[in-house]
């Protein structure tokens, strides 16, 4: 798992937009085989979005053949709802970017059968070949998606019902009402985040400085779902500097060394964009410490 520190919200937006760029320009997708990208909604990812949407707009970026699948959307919520996650995505990434409608999935609150609905999801998931990378964001207390404290870390696509805190926290997207709050959410899994090639989380902020704690310092734990990251082959976690007052300074600096081994003595020209190292040159390099594979 690589810790990428930044100094704030916007620098973290502007990092995670461009490695999804230059994740989505070495894939080279096309009609036959699209980059499959999981995507969350809430406070975390509206700078990263629009990051995109300035990409995109700049000629850097395109989804003309790019497949999305969203994390989570509430049960219930019209799908036209100014705070539906339908509306949300629209609003802020879909209808400024060259997707195609058909290529995004968006799940349905309002769907006659709800489990089916779930089930349709990740069949759908399965049938274009799994997601390539799963974009997240996490809540203070270490939620990803939907997946509240206690939920089973092989959970898949299901009806979820919040935690109590996680309806205050989003009631400020409802006038600040906790009664117009949804109480459910349908939501993806932590297997199903999990089980995408790449994953990449959205940390920042102090209030969520203890959540990073738990996943970074402490194990694998269902009371922090995000911590599922720490068993991944490819988990990446972009967090600001506030986002880091929990954890012990030798953590913070252990982190960033790294990142300066990688950039100043290995040097970026040897290492692909997800840490690995290619073939070293120059000084870099030594004939009997051969580096293959990514750098943890």
């Amino acid at each position: 798992m690589r810790l990428i520190i930044r100094e704030d919200a916007d620098h973290v937006s502007s990092y995670i937009a461009n490695y999804i760029k230059e994740r989505i320009a070495q894939f080279k997708p096309s009609a036959e085989r699209p980059f499959v990208l999981g995507l969350p909604t809430g406070s975390s990812p509206v700078g990263v979005y629009k990051k995109m949407v300035e990409l995109h707009k700049a000629g850097e970026l395109s989804f003309e053949h790019v497949v999305t699948f969203n994390m989570d959307e509430y049960v219930g919520l019209p799908r036209d709802h100014p705070e539906s996650y339908h509306s949300f995505m629209w609003k802020n990434l879909f209808m400024h970017v060259d997707i195609k409608p058909e290529n995004v999935h968006i799940l349905d609150g309002n769907a006659p059968d709800l489990d089916e609905e779930c089930k349709k999801f990740e069949v759908e998931i399965a049938r274009v070949g799994g997601i390539e990378l799963f974009l997240g964001g996490i809540g203070p207390d270490g939620h990803i998606a939907f997946n509240e404290p206690g939920s089973s870390l092989t959970s898949r696509t299901r009806v979820k019902t919040l935690a109590y805190e996680t309806i205050i926290a989003n009631a400020r997207f409802f006038d600040g009402d906790v009664t117009k709050v949804p109480k459910l959410a349908l939501t993806v899994g932590v297997a199903t985040v999990m089980d995408a090639r790449e994953v990449v989380v959205i940390i920042t902020g102090a209030h969520k400085a203890i959540a990073l704690a738990k996943c970074i310092e402490e194990g694998v734990n269902h009371m922090w779902t995000v911590s599922a990251i720490q068993m991944h082959p490819k988990g990446l976690i972009v967090c600001d500097e506030d986002a880091t007052l929990e954890l012990h300074v030798k953590t913070v600096k252990y982190f960033k060394s790294i990142e300066h081994v990688h950039q100043n003595l290995i040097g970026a020209e040897n290492l692909s964009l997800q840490g690995g190292v290619k073939q070293l040159k120059g000084p870099a390099s030594h004939p009997k410490t051969p580096m293959n594979g990514p750098l943890e």
